[in-house]
């Protein structure tokens, strides 16, 4: 009688000493695919989860009533709605252990699944995935899960590679590869079909520009008339640019600025577009040179003297001739009994100078790569060649923008001038990276101008 009583007090401590272990199951599936159907991916792997947790009951794991489940997101960014809930759960103490399918599921990443693993850590969360044996509370563990996620990574990183060179081939055969099809053309079995009534707009705005020459006065008339973009909008001078700037009216596909022969019929004649890109060529510098005048300084507000005052811009005409200084504060203020060193620069000087400094900056890796992650935020999908490669373009880019969009970029970039004897130094507006990267993506790249 005292060995039975015995046997039951050991058997109570020995359930006591189990501890319970809140379980929560996280499911991804990177494409929506099938996710429509009744048992679809998300499904399978919550099954096989929750059937590995209840295995685990003796060792106290019981699992937590919240789905974590993402649909149709990629693993390669932790921007992802169940995802920030279950590490603000995970935060909160709500779990103590987090249970995948395979961990390519939680994250295809290397870098972002050592900051999902600081957060276990930090957290005191087990993390694990049924289908692939590990714990990462162990060294041995943290190395099979660094293996394995390397090889995840790869395997990312290859079908990127496949899907970029099915894209380059499939253009460099003139086939259509998707998005908005442009004003003039529909879609039919993945081809672009020329629209009767929209083609005869697209020629009639090919004719009235070589007539007009301006795209300004060529929009205030369609407008007025009610003409619409494919989209339904009044039409603007930015679509009037994109359209007549558009290689695929003269039957050309174009892939990273090379144009190859298009399945698709033309619209225009090679005449009637070169006449276009004639009258382009031509107008952009004049334009240039009338507006320069009426355009505000391109550093006002940014530029400061060696002894830290600002400097403002200012002119004089001689022989009818514009010349254009910055002109210290505290020159103006106090004449000449002011002790500044550099009491005005030539504007167009150092102007020069500060656009020639931003050029070679923007093709930096620190600036890319600040760019991209600026621009991430917003465009979830974009990766760091989608942003290298429009900021490659910005030379041969910025001297056909117009004065006025020169300042603009200007003033969205560049933070703070300071001007000493020795030269110009330069300090960038990292908030101001992700605009301009998408703009320059938007102006430079052909096929994101034959989307539109």
């Amino acid at each position: 009688m005292v060995k039975s009583t015995t046997s039951k007090a050991a058997s109570a401590s020995r359930a006591a000493a189990v501890l319970k272990k809140r379980c929560a199951v996280y499911t991804r599936k990177s494409s929506e695919e099938g996710l429509e159907m009744a048992f679809n991916s998300l499904d399978a792997q919550r099954e096989a989860c929750e059937a590995y947790i209840a295995s685990q009951k003796a060792e106290g794991w019981v699992l937590v009533p919240d789905r974590y489940d993402d649909g149709g997101v990629s693993g390669g960014t932790l921007k992802r709605p169940a995802l920030e809930r279950l590490l603000a759960d995970i935060e909160a103490g709500l779990m103590d252990v987090v249970v995948v399918y395979k961990i390519d599921r939680l994250s295809r990443s290397l870098m972002d699944f050592a900051r999902l693993v600081e957060v276990f850590d930090r957290t005191g969360v087990t993390f694990v995935a049924v289908t692939q044996s590990f714990n990462t509370t162990t060294s041995m563990g943290r190395l099979t899960l660094n293996v394995l996620l390397s090889f995840a990574q790869f395997e990312r990183e290859v079908i990127g590679e496949r899907i970029r060179d099915k894209v380059a081939a499939s253009r460099k055969r003139g086939m259509w590869m998707g998005g908005h099809p442009p004003l003039g053309y529909d879609v039919k079995d993945r081809k672009l079909v020329i629209n009767a009534s929209e083609a005869a707009l697209v020629r009639m705005i090919f004719d009235r520009f070589i007539a007009v020459g301006s795209a300004t006065m060529l929009a205030n008339l369609l407008r007025s008339e009610g003409v619409r973009t494919k989209r339904g909008r009044l039409i603007d001078k930015g679509d009037i640019y994109k359209l007549i700037n558009n290689r695929v009216y003269v039957g050309e596909a174009v892939h990273k600025g090379t144009a190859y022969p298009g399945e698709h019929q033309a619209i225009v004649s090679r005449t009637q577009f070169d006449k276009v890109q004639a009258i382009l060529a031509g107008n952009a510098r004049s334009r240039a040179t009338r507006t320069r005048a009426q355009t505000p300084a391109l550093l006002k507000g940014l530029i400061f003297g060696p002894t830290g005052a600002a400097m403002s811009p200012t002119h004089t005409r001689r022989r009818g001739r514009l010349y254009r200084y910055y002109v210290s504060q505290s020159v103006l203020k106090e004449g000449r009994a002011a002790a500044c060193p550099l009491r005005r620069i030539p504007a167009g000087e150092i102007e020069a100078a500060v656009i020639a400094q931003v050029r070679g900056l923007l093709v930096t890796p620190e600036v890319v790569i600040g760019a991209w992650r600026a621009a991430r935020s917003e465009i979830e999908d974009l990766t760091e060649e989608d942003v290298r490669q429009p900021l490659a373009r910005l030379e041969p880019l910025w001297d056909e923008l117009f004065p006025a969009e020169q300042a603009r970029i200007i003033q969205l970039l560049v933070e703070r001038v300071d001007v000493g004897l020795e030269g110009a130094d330069i300090r960038l507006r990292v908030e101001g990276l992700a605009s301009i990267a998408k703009d320059l993506a938007a102006v430079g790249d052909p096929d994101r101008r034959a989307a539109a």
